[in-house]
């Protein structure tokens, strides 16, 4: 997501009369016409191609952000603009996916829980859009991630001509979960603080290598690992810095005894 630059007032509509910047909003609009398209191929039965447009619009969403800072055109319209598009590619698009494939086989629970993660990643975006958040961390797991967990899903099983039916309760617990932590507290890292343009040592340019082969080779199975590590990871952090806080606390506790 782009940063948000405060305009407010006369400012702000001053700013939308003259006119927005092309390029970042050319990449919102791609993420959100990825979105769309998304919903239209799987109400077509084509969910290989539905996921695979979430996954492009990911990297739309991913562009406009960065475009918008390197040449210095982050506006408040941006911001507003981005959130939409957001609302479209990475909620009601991997929701409706998912319905179409396999929820829909459960009736009111199926549509249910597609409604609790469109309503959930609703929240996230409104929280996200209105508070001040650790650049190291966010928190609750977010959208294009959550996103990315459902749309690997349905484009792996897809691969292997596996009806989503037969899988429906399984997908709803999923898709329920990932909502849930959406909007938690949760930590996730959001690499902002990773030095992409310091040196790095020799090996780790050899793992991406074997990483892009990986993705090259099995695209589905390995953004669908990669995804599911990422949301797993979120619980693992919160919990390690729970338990060395409360580690703090006790050593705190027995210096304050000790004087």
């Amino acid at each position: 997501m782009k940063d948000k630059q405060e305009l407010s007032g006369p400012e702000q509509s001053e700013n939308i009369t003259r006119g927005i910047y092309l390029l970042p909003n050319l990449l919102t609009t791609a993420a959100l016409f990825a979105g769309f398209y998304s919903i239209v191929a799987a109400m077509k039965g084509h969910f290989e191609t539905a996921a695979i447009a979430i996954f492009v619009a990911m990297i739309a969403d991913g562009l406009d952000g960065r475009v918008a800072r390197l040449t210095n055109t982050q506006t408040a319209f941006g911001a507003q603009y981005d959130s939409l598009s957001d609302m479209v590619a990475f909620g009601l698009a991997p929701s409706l996916v998912c319905f179409s494939w396999s929820l829909f086989y459960l009736g009111k629970l199926g549509w249910l829980a597609a409604f609790i993660y469109t309503a959930a990643t609703a929240l996230r975006l409104a929280r996200f859009n209105t508070q001040v958040s650790d650049k190291r961390y966010f928190q609750g797991l977010p959208s294009p991630s959550a996103a990315g967990v459902l749309a690997s899903l349905v484009w792996m099983v897809s691969g292997y001509e596996i009806d989503g039916t037969a899988i429906a309760f399984p997908v709803a617990a999923l898709t329920i979960f990932v909502a849930a932590l959406m909007v938690s507290q949760v930590r996730y890292s959001s690499f902002k603080h990773v030095d992409f343009k310091g040196r790095v040592p020799f090996f780790t340019v050899v793992i991406m290598v074997f990483i892009i082969a990986a993705v090259a080779l099995e695209p589905p199975e390995v953004l669908f690992t990669v995804f599911m590590i990422y949301l797993v990871s979120g619980p693992v952090i919160t919990l390690w810095q729970l338990r060395k806080m409360r580690k703090q606390r006790i050593a705190e506790h027995k210096d304050n005894k000790t004087k």
